[in-house]
């Protein structure tokens, strides 16, 4: 470590409250900003949306590192060693807050901070913290024995916090791979498998992963299940950098027809909300890891499968898809995923696509900006490779960065969007509408809603 560093240097840095930082204070939460929700049986319910104590916690930990950081030396970093907070006020999603350290010791490696934590009203937390510096071989080697044995990354929900699959004969999608791969084949490094997937089938080949939508039988529908699958592999693919292109497909002739409506049927408001909520942080999470997303559609792309289309950044898709968003015909509003349909073909033509809730054909994506390039069905995965190995002879930082400046210039809202997405699907889920939707849905009928 650099000498340098004294008793009363200060760092400062500034966030912007965005949806992976809040939690939901009451049920459901009824819009961005809290307020009332006024059930059907008329009794007001308080509820709102507010910066948690953990990510308070980081951001004032953050600006202790940033205290550090010029001062450390290559192969350096500073990681916390005590903590003592005290959280004071609430802070409303989309207000600026400000985390202050300031330094009370050095003693050597070890630094102690007075930390705290603001928004424009008041302070919102005081603490001490005390951060140590260390070589980030050491910590690297001793991570590695600790992760020597170990099988199954370990679900981890975004509302918490945040095997290679032998490719089956019968999936007509990979038989072009088949003679390539080996059916007792692993992926990546040996000390952190890939985890078991049921709804997913996965494989990886140096730097690509393809991932496979696989429920056929109900035509690739996202289910809690898929759900937790991807979950799983978001984790993995953040701990693997040195996978650069993932890229997604459906099993059978459908890449995904949206959310699984007789699942949805079963859960109830606060399970359909959370569900609603791990989802579309799942789709967040894609803009957020370093690889590139390609989807490569064939047949429907419809709801849950059109937002999940969206947020890959890249879409290839066969003369035969359609895109669509048909949840308005069920009973209720899109539970996400309205903000990054709009950013992609604009607020005219989302109008178009969500209250209506037809779709529309691959030409039409096409002309939208829905999708980049169309394809015959039988080149649409040997095409989504080729266009996956022209990214991967790019410069991977430059491919990276580049990334996650375009993802970053769209700003807050389509972030947070989704939470006012959730709140309005969960308010509809809960009146006749939605009940008859799902039933005719069931019943492989034209629903009949109440006209009065």
């Amino acid at each position: 470590m650099r000498s340098g560093l004294t008793v009363g240097a200060q760092a400062e840095l500034v966030w912007e409250v965005a949806a992976e930082h809040v939690i939901h204070l009451g049920y459901p939460a009824p819009a961005l900003m809290g307020g009332l929700l006024v059930p059907d049986d008329g009794t007001p319910q308080a509820s709102a949306v507010v910066f948690s104590t953990p990510f308070m916690v980081l951001l004032m930990e953050r600006a202790a590192r940033k205290a550090i950081e010029p001062y450390l030396e290559p192969g350096e970093v500073s990681v916390g060693a005590m903590l003592q907070v005290d959280h004071l006020a609430g802070t409303p999603l989309g207000a600026e807050v400000r985390g202050v350290a300031q330094v009370t010791s050095v003693d050597g490696r070890s630094i102690g901070f007075d930390i705290a934590a603001y928004d424009r009203h008041e302070q919102i937390g005081r603490g001490t913290h005390r951060r140590a510096v260390v070589r980030v071989e050491r910590v690297a080697k001793r991570i590695a024995e600790k992760a020597t044995g170990i099988g199954d990354v370990k679900p981890l929900t975004w509302m918490d916090g945040i095997a290679s699959l032998p490719v089956s004969s019968e999936t007509k999608d990979f038989t072009t791979r088949e003679n390539t791969m080996s059916a007792n084949s692993t992926a990546g490094p040996a000390m952190i498998p890939l985890p078991e997937c049921v709804a997913l089938k996965v494989d990886v080949q140096g730097p690509l992963a393809t991932v496979l939508l696989n429920r056929p039988r109900k035509k690739n529908a996202v289910n809690l299940q898929m759900t937790e699958d991807w979950e799983r592999l978001n984790r993995y693919f953040a701990q693997h950098p040195e996978i650069r292109v993932v890229i997604i497909s459906g099993a059978g002739d459908t890449f995904c027809a949206g959310d699984d409506v007789p699942e949805v049927g079963t859960l109830s408001l606060e399970q359909a909300q959370q569900l609603s909520y791990r989802q579309a942080r799942v789709y967040l999470g894609w803009e957020q890891l370093p690889q590139v997303f390609l989807a490569a559609i064939d047949g429907v792309a419809l709801g849950g499968g059109c937002v999940a289309a969206c947020a890959c950044d890249l879409r290839i898709a066969t003369h035969g898809a359609q895109f669509g968003m048909p949840e308005v015909l069920l009973g209720w509003p899109p539970g996400y995923g309205i903000a990054q349909l709009t950013a992609l073909v604009g607020k005219a033509r989302a109008m178009e696509i969500c209250l209506t809730g037809q779709p529309i054909t691959a030409g039409r994506a096409l002309e939208y900006g829905l999708v980049h390039r169309l394809t015959a069905a039988n080149r649409l995965l040997p095409d989504a490779w080729k266009w996956a190995e022209e990214l991967l002879a790019l410069p991977a930082p430059a491919l990276r960065e580049t990334k996650r400046l375009l993802h970053a210039d769209e700003g807050l809202q389509p972030k947070t969007a989704f939470l006012a997405d959730t709140a309005a699907y969960i308010r509809c889920l809960d009146r006749p509408e939605a009940r008859e939707g799902i039933t005719a849905f069931r019943e492989k009928r034209p629903p009949r809603f109440p006209t009065d």
